[in-house]
C-alpha cells in the first residue's frame, strides 16, 4: 500500500460511499515543483543566493533587494510528462502536454537615501500536477478487484451482479462472496492535471551594506483533477457460460468485463509566507539563506464513481453512479534553504541545500477524527527527512551579451527505504539574450527521469512499475524602465 494510485478504490466501503483521504494527498501538496523563473530553472534552480528578479519570491524574497530599475517580467511553460509502465511483462507508453503562463509580475525600487527598498507583486505558477499512466496485461493470479471489492463488503460489485450475499440458516446476512477468481486481463489509464499558483505581495529592505532582508506573502489558489478508467476482462472465456455470479441472476451468465471510473476534483486555497536574508560578502561571493512556512492549504473535494458489468447479454450499470463532497485542510512542513554563489569573469556558479522534513506533513481537519489520525500516523511512518540538492553555471559572453546556462537537481524520494532509482533527477540548460539595453528574454530547459510503483488494490498482487520522463521549457521577457 506504499505507493497506490489506485488504492483509494479500496476504500469504497458501502454504496452510500465514505471515501478516506490518505497520505498521496499531502505529498501531492508538499513535494516541490521544479517550475520557476527561466533562469532560475536553466541554472538548476540553485537561486537561494542570486534571486534578483521576480523568482525571487520563490527562492529567496531578500535576492529582490538587488533589483536596481523597475521591471515587468512574464513566462510561459510547456510540461511533457512521458510514462513508459510495464505490467505483467507488456510495457505501454503514454504522455500528456501542458501549456501555460506561468509568471507575471512587477517589481519597483523605491527611492531611499541608502541602500534599497523593493517592492513587488505578481502571479507565478507553483505546481503542476500533470501527470498520466496507462497499463494493459493479463494477471494470471487468483486476485482482482472485484475479489477486493467484495472482500471490504463493497456494494458496488453487488449492483454490478459481481457478488451475492451470504446469509445463515436464520437468513442472517453474513457476508458477500464471488464467484470470480482472477484470470483477468487488467487494464487502465490515469490522467490528471490542474495546478496550484501563488499571488505575491513581497518587500525587500537592504538593512546595511551589502545585507539584504526579504518577505513574500503567498496568497495560493488552483485546482486537481484526476480522471481515472480501469478494466478487468475475461479474454480467455474463463468464466463461461455455464457460470451465474449471481444465483438468482439469470443474466449473470457469461461474464466479460467489469468497467470502472472514478474522478477526483479539487479547489485549492491557501497561503504561506517566505522569509529570506541574502549577503554579499564581496564581489565575488554571496550567500542566501530562506525560510517556507508551512502552506496552509484548504481542500473541497468532489469524488464521482461510476462503473458497468457486462455479460453476454446483459450490461448493468451503477445507478445511480456515487459522488461525494467534502471540505478539510492540510499542512505542508516548513523548507529551509541554503544557498551559495560565486561571480567572476563573468562566470556566475551557484549551489543550493533545501531541507524538508515530509514527516511534518499534517492533516488538520475537516474530516473524522480517526481518519485525520490514522493518516498523520501513517505519514509518520512511511516518510523521512531529505535535502534537495541544486546546482547551476551561468557564462556571459563579452561583448555580445548572451548568457549560456546549466544546471542539475537532485530531489530525493520522500518515502524511507526507496533506492535510488526513485530519486527525481534533472539536467537543466538555458540561453539568456539582451537585445536592447532594457528588454532580456530567457529560455530553459529541463529534463528529468525517475522510477516509480503503483498498486492496483492490495500489495503487489497487480502492481505497475513506471519509467517517468519530464520536459520543461520556459520561455521568459524581462522588460526594465
Amino acid at each position: 500500500m506504499r505507493k497506490t494510485f489506485l488504492v483509494t478504490i479500496l476504500i469504497l466501503v458501502s454504496y452510500n460511499f465514505c471515501l478516506s483521504q490518505n497520505f498521496n494527498d499531502a505529498l501531492r501538496l508538499t513535494e516541490p515543483e521544479i517550475i520557476t523563473g527561466a533562469r532560475a530553472l536553466s541554472m538548476g534552480n540553485a537561486y537561494t543566493a542570486l534571486s534578483n528578479d521576480f523568482s525571487a519570491t520563490l527562492f529567496n524574497p531578500a535576492g529582490l533587494g538587488l533589483i536596481k530599475k523597475s521591471e515587468f517580467s512574464a513566462s510561459f511553460s510547456y510540461d511533457s510528462f512521458s510514462n513508459s509502465t510495464t505490467f505483467f511483462n507488456r510495457k505501454e507508453d503514454f504522455s500528456n502536454n501542458i501549456t501555460k503562463l506561468s509568471e507575471l509580475s512587477f517589481a519597483l525600487p523605491l527611492p531611499t537615501i541608502r541602500g534599497s527598498f523593493v517592492l513587488a507583486f505578481g502571479y507565478n505558477q507553483q505546481k503542476d500536477f500533470n501527470y498520466t499512466m496507462k497499463f494493459n496485461g493479463y494477471n494470471p493470479n487468483n486476485n482482482s478487484l472485484i475479489q477486493d471489492l467484495t472482500n471490504y463488503n463493497d456494494d458496488i460489485a453487488y449492483k454490478l451482479v459481481l457478488s451475492y450475499p451470504v446469509y445463515d440458516r436464520n437468513n442472517k446476512y453474513l457476508y458477500d462472496t464471488t464467484l470470480i477468481n482472477g484470470k483477468l486481463n487488467q487494464s487502465g489509464k490515469i490522467v490528471q492535471d490542474g495546478g496550484l499558483h501563488n499571488w505575491s505581495f513581497s518587500a525587500a529592505l537592504e538593512i546595511q551594506e551589502n545585507v539584504f532582508v526579504g518577505a513574500t506573502l503567498n496568497v495560493i489558489g488552483g485546482d486537481f483533477r484526476r480522471d481515472r478508467q480501469y478494466w478487468e476482462d475475461d479474454i480467455n472465456d474463463y468464466y463461461s457460460s455455464n457460470l451465474l455470479l449471481d444465483p438468482l441472476e439469470p443474466s449473470s451468465r457469461d461474464f466479460k468485463t467489469f468497467y470502472m471510473n472514478d474522478i477526483i476534483k479539487w479547489d485549492v486555497s491557501g497561503w504561506n509566507l517566505n522569509i529570506g536574508l541574502l549577503t554579499k560578502i564581496n564581489k565575488v561571493f554571496n550567500f542566501g539563506f530562506s525560510i517556507k512556512t508551512p502552506r496552509f492549504y484548504t481542500i473541497k473535494e468532489t469524488y464521482f464513481v461510476d462503473a458497468y458489468s457486462d455479460f453476454a447479454q446483459t450490461r448493468f450499470y451503477l445507478d445511480p453512479p456515487i459522488e461525494n463532497k467534502l471540505e478539510y485542510k492540510i499542512n505542508t512542513p516548513y523548507e529551509l534553504s541554503l544557498g551559495a554563489a560565486f561571480n567572476e569573469n563573468n562566470l556566475n556558479v551557484s549551489f543550493d541545500a533545501k531541507f524538508i522534513d515530509y514527516t511534518q506533513m499534517e492533516f488538520k481537519s475537516g474530516l473524522d477524527i480517526r481518519d485525520i489520525e490514522n493518516n498523520n500516523r501513517d505519514i509518520k511512518e512511511l516518510f523521512r527527512k531529505v535535502i534537495n540538492l541544486h546546482a547551476g553555471f551561468e557564462y556571459i559572453i563579452p561583448f555580445v551579451n548572451v548568457a549560456f546556462r546549466g544546471g542539475f537537481m537532485l530531489l530525493p524520494s520522500p518515502y524511507k527505504d526507496d533506492p535510488s532509482d526513485f530519486d527525481k533527477k534533472f539536467i537543466t540548460a538555458g540561453l539568456g539574450l539582451n537585445p536592447g539595453s532594457n528588454l532580456s528574454i530567457n529560455l530553459a530547459y529541463a529534463y528529468g527521469w525517475w522510477k516509480d510503483i503503483g498498486d492496483n488494490y492490495g500489495s503487489n498482487l497487480s502492481r505497475t512499475y513506471q519509467d517517468i520522463e519530464r520536459s520543461n521549457f520556459i520561455l521568459g521577457v524581462r522588460y526594465n524602465f
